[in-house]
């Protein structure tokens, strides 16, 4: 049996979930760029799948949005997570205090970052969407 290339086309845009409202896929984006900041590296990108799917959100765009965070800026957001959990937690003597100043500092980060995507990301969704929903003239009929 041939499946016809409308209907493959059709199949795919389903699984992505193309037709998904501005919300929903900046959404994911955001989910996405969440995962990119915890310290869990190596599991980012499977972590971003199963929250997809738990959360029913666009894969493709949470996987996006966690590759965003690019390995070479890592140092960067680690450090500065660092001493952020460092700053607020203050007294740290073992290792595990170190761990959790940096679990909460990218946890903060991460929170932020993604409040600054969803917000830009939505704007950018909206406005496509409306021009692409955007309802057309009726045809005037030539007497």
């Amino acid at each position: 049996m041939r499946a016809s290339a409308r209907a493959l086309r059709e199949r795919f845009v389903g699984l992505l979930h193309l037709d998904d409202p501005p919300w929903r896929v900046a959404l994911a984006l955001a989910v996405g760029v969440f995962i990119s900041f915890t310290p869990f590296l190596g599991f980012q990108t499977l972590l971003a799948l199963l929250v997809g799917a738990v959360a029913r959100l666009n894969a493709a765009v949470v996987v996006t949005g966690t590759w965003l965070n690019l390995p070479w800026f890592m140092p960067f957001v680690y450090a500065g997570a660092l001493k952020l959990g460092a700053w607020l937690l203050r007294d740290l003597q073992s290792f595990a205090d170190w761990s959790l100043a940096l679990l909460i500092g990218t946890t903060l980060l991460g929170l932020a970052a993604a409040a600054v995507t969803y917000v830009v990301a939505f704007g950018v969704m909206r406005r496509r969407w409306r021009r692409r929903h955007r309802p057309t003239p009726p045809k005037e009929e030539a007497a």
